[in-house]
């Protein structure tokens, strides 16, 4: 055989060896893209899941949110100084006797009481009416009620309980739940 039979052959087979190379690196791409063709869908479907995760947690953290901030605002109102006469328990005035209780029945729903004699509040004042207690004006508390008409105790000396709230002049801002009459004819205290 002659050298260039041998070139030839030889130049052959280096080709067949490329040809057998590009074959081999195609068929290596092709798998690599298979695999990352089929990774593409679960990682759609993974990014979709955390996506609705995240959407869960977020309205879940919202609702959250605003739930305490409306018990949180709730707690610092004042209560407002003159509820619908209609969202009021009536008291008629000529079934009122000393011993009466008027308002919520249950007395553990209330935390706070006072007793003293009840008049009208003036306007510039905080609530409805107030509570005029021994020892002048520092003893004062300022009252409204959201579930009775206080007009009709005016005048006597009562017990009263609620819930105390922050006033924004008065010293104690009550919302009254509930009135125990104890004098109808009561007396204004002397400092007053």
């Amino acid at each position: 055989m002659s050298d260039t039979t041998i070139n030839v052959n030889q130049n052959m087979n280096n080709k067949d060896e490329s040809v057998q190379d590009d074959i081999l690196r195609d068929l290596d791409l092709n798998k690599t893209e298979e695999k990352l063709e089929s990774k593409q869908p679960m990682q759609k479907d993974k990014q979709t899941k955390i996506l609705i995760a995240l959407s869960i947690i977020a309205i879940v953290a919202g609702i959250g949110t605003g739930f305490g901030l409306n018990k949180l605002t709730a707690k610092g109102q004042p209560v407002s100084t003159g509820p619908k006469s209609s969202d009021l328990q009536q008291v008629p005035d000529s079934s009122i006797a000393v011993g009466d209780v008027f308002g919520i029945k249950d007395d553990d729903t209330f935390k706070d009481s006072a007793e003293g004699y009840l008049v009208e509040a003036v306007i510039d004042d905080e609530g409805s009416h107030k509570l005029l207690r021994p020892g002048g004006d520092s003893q004062t508390v300022f009252l409204t009620s959201s579930s009775t008409d206080l007009d009709k105790f005016v005048g006597m000396e009562v017990k009263i309980k609620g819930e105390t709230f922050k006033g924004q002049k008065a010293g104690w801002l009550m919302d009254v739940g509930q009135v125990e009459v104890l004098v109808l004819e009561g007396e204004e205290p002397s400092e007053y």
